[in-house]
């Protein structure tokens, strides 16, 4: 009994009390540079990884839709044959069963870059009209000023399209990308005022907004991982 006591009591005493014992450092045996250089250039994505996110930035869900939304409105003087841009993009024709590309190349690129241009002008179409709410819009999710845009009415338009074609704020982006793309806005706002002749189907600031998309749509860091 007075065994069970003593070992009872020597549980529930306060904890000992381990003082720190200092730690000889580990001998180096070696040492070596920290290669920190790009082992390789950067490469184009594929052309798949284009059409993909043309069908997210642009609120197509396949690829006829793509087509559909890219040729709005032209009849057959843009994108009429689509068979024929699924191959040059690198996609098999299911038809004929052409191999599919393993690499980008510049015919490839341009064609990529052709369908970004035309699915920019359709989606301001589409949503600078003013016939959606700002939660249905696919793309530019904000309203033209009735007047001339200011510096900062530019920067927080901008900032949307900025983070949904390249993924973060503009304001982490280089210094003086704003503003490039300001001087790029105003200018085509300009022109498009003062050569006008054919009308066009945008208005100067729907001009501005599709070519500022164009722009993002054609940045290296869209282009290149």
């Amino acid at each position: 009994m007075r065994l069970a006591v003593f070992l009872l009591g020597l549980g529930c005493g306060p904890a000992l009390l381990v003082p720190p014992q200092p730690v000889a450092p580990i001998p180096v045996a070696a040492t070596h540079a920290l290669d920190t250089a790009p082992k390789e250039e950067p490469r184009l994505l594929p052309a798949e990884a284009y059409v993909r996110s043309y069908l997210k930035l642009f609120g197509a869900q396949t690829l006829l839709e793509v087509a559909q939304r890219a040729r709005a409105g032209q009849g057959n003087q843009l994108f009429d044959t689509w068979a024929d841009y699924l191959a040059t993009l690198g996609f098999p024709d299911r038809r004929n069963d052409l191999p599919r590309e393993t690499q980008t190349n510049a015919i490839m690129l341009a064609t990529a870059e052709r369908l970004a241009i035309a699915l920019c002008d359709r989606t301001v179409e589409r949503d600078l009209r003013g016939r959606k709410p700002l939660a249905a819009r696919t793309l530019f999710a904000f309203e033209l000023p009735p007047g001339p845009i200011d510096d900062a009415g530019f920067a927080a338009r901008f900032d949307l399209l900025h983070r949904s074609f390249l993924g973060y704020p503009a304001a982490l982006a280089p210094k003086g990308r704003i503003e490039r793309f300001l001087r790029l806005y105003r200018g085509t706002v300009l022109r498009h005022a003062e050569q006008n002749d054919p009308p066009s189907r945008l208005s100067p600031a729907e001009a501005g907004w599709a070519v500022v998309c164009q722009g993002l749509a054609r940045h290296p860091e869209f282009q290149l991982y």
